[in-house]
């Protein structure tokens, strides 16, 4: 299964790069690890540089972006932080918390990232090392594009580190945007000479309809760059079903009908896989309301989901006025649920002593809790086994936040962790909660007991619904792309 060079040994690899974002990359890689996987290969995903929010905790004790704890489910191997050795946690339109091998690095502007980004090639490049020589095949995830030739100097995630791992290109474009055939065309016409020739074929990703309706499509392509075309994968409807790598991802349930749960979409919302079962559950309506709509006066629950910068969306909820909006929530009965960076943002204060989020200083919270937060250098990123209080359900999750919460309410927390360690915060009414462990509600009897609350009916088995829409994609996958080329291409380092 290696391929030998001289005195190296090279483990068969594979990168799948885009003509932009969100041209589908991620699923690509996930349907590819579970085809690879199920014919018994050792698969590990592998992708430079992330930017995301939606972040997962590894097995050994770090951060890294959702797609590739998908991906690695695909290859039914356990997440490691190596499989993700950068990842960019945006926090202001200019700047970023910067992840290097799951811990926290430092938060940069962007300027100031772009000079340091090249530093940090020898982390990436131990990191693929280490993926790689667990496994019998590493399939690797660019970001973004190698045509942003303006961000080529220094560069990690595309080009840049497909030269220094020496690992060919498949080029994935997405026709359902249009203007497909200028997308790769363009890009081959962008690149220097040895990048064009590192790219061995492209896809076309999301076709409706009669995939033979784009054969005069792929033969312009081929003719025009002379990458060999491996396929045109059609419009995977299940895929809105899987985790979403980015907010832009981020959309409404699946006409559920039953108990109302709707979530103010901040500027910063972090972590929102938390969403991802109840979207799936035929026994809720999840409603995301965006900014400048009021959060609607039927709803049963409104939940807080995480934040990349509590202060700040603190700030923008409540520029929007939905603090009004769920002050009169409260007084009709209903409940409230903020599960990590929603949870602080439900105390009296947020102190930022450091200035970890900004200026230093104390804010004002929504004050449904009584709780107060300082925010801290340190930040905990473990996995939590425990106990749902008022249910007695058993939960499992992680905690990725900065920040320790105390106060009266704190009394009566919503959960015991790991033996008997109390958890969030629950109000003396019952009405509002709050929770740093994130991922509640993949647990399937967790998720029942809570929704058993709003006399709603449950009966999604969510992790296996996942694992078989990866079974599905990979099946789609086989029927539309040259696998075994692509196989051969990965062998052909």
């Amino acid at each position: 299964m290696l391929a030998v060079t001289g005195d190296r040994v090279k483990t068969p690899a594979i990168m799948i790069q885009g003509t932009g974002s969100n041209v589908g990359k991620s699923l690509i890689v996930a349907g590819l690890c579970r085809l690879f996987a199920d014919r018994g290969l050792v698969v590990h995903p592998f992708k430079p540089q992330n930017m995301s929010n939606n972040a997962a905790v590894t097995w050994d004790g770090g951060e890294i972006g959702r797609a590739q704890a998908l991906q690695a489910q695909g290859c039914r191997v356990r997440p490691s932080v190596h499989m993700n050795p950068v990842l960019l946690k945006p926090e202001t339109d200019t700047g970023a918390q910067v992840i290097v091998q799951g811990k926290r690095y430092g938060t940069m502007r962007a300027r100031e990232y772009g000079k340091q980004k090249e530093a940090l090639l020898p982390k990436v490049m131990e990191s693929f090392s280490i993926v790689s020589s667990k496994a019998d095949l590493v399939i690797v995830e660019g970001a973004g594009s190698p045509a942003e030739i303006n961000l080529r100097a220094g560069d990690i995630a595309n080009m840049g580190f497909a030269e220094a791992a020496d690992l060919p290109v498949l080029l994935c474009a997405d026709i359902d945007r249009g203007g497909v055939i200028a997308s790769v065309v363009g890009t081959h016409a962008v690149l220097d000479p040895q990048e064009q020739l590192r790219i061995r074929g492209f896809l076309i990703n999301r076709f409706r309809g009669d995939p033979g309706l784009f054969d005069q499509g792929m033969h312009e392509i081929e003719a025009r760059t002379g990458w060999q075309g491996l396929g045109v994968v059609p419009w995977f409807a299940d895929a809105a079903r899987l985790p979403a790598e980015d907010a832009l991802g981020l959309a409404d349930g699946f006409g559920g009908d039953g108990v109302k749960i709707v979530v103010p979409v901040t500027s910063r919302i972090a972590n929102f896989d938390d969403l991802d079962p109840l979207r799936l559950e035929p026994g809720v309506v999840l409603e995301l309301i965006r900014p400048g709509e009021p959060l609607p006066g039927d709803a049963d629950i409104v939940l807080l989901p995480g934040s990349k910068s509590t202060v700040g969306d603190l700030a923008f909820f409540r520029a929007q006025g939905w603090d009004i909006d769920l002050k009169a929530h409260q007084r009709r009965g209903g409940h409230i649920l903020g599960i990590c960076g929603g949870y602080q943002m439900l105390g009296g204060t947020i102190s930022d002593p450091d200035g970890m989020e900004g200026p230093s200083g104390t804010v004002e919270g929504l004050g449904f809790l009584d709780v107060e937060t300082v925010l801290t250098r340190e930040k905990s990123t473990v996995a939590a086994t425990g106990t749902h209080v008022a249910s007695g359900a058993p939960v499992s999750g992680y905690e990725i936040h900065i920040g320790n919460t105390t106060g009266p309410d704190c009394e009566n927390p919503m959960m015991r962790l790991d033996g008997d360690r109390a958890d969030g915060a629950v109000s003396p009414d019952g009405l509002v909660s709050g929770t740093y462990v994130h991922g509640l509600f993949t647990n399937d009897a967790f998720r029942a007991a809570y929704l058993r609350t709003f006399g709603a009916s449950t009966g999604l088995a969510y992790d296996r619904s996942i694992d078989r829409i990866l079974d599905d994609l990979a099946a789609h996958l086989e029927q539309s792309l040259d696998v075994e080329k692509v196989l051969e291409i990965a062998r052909d380092r």
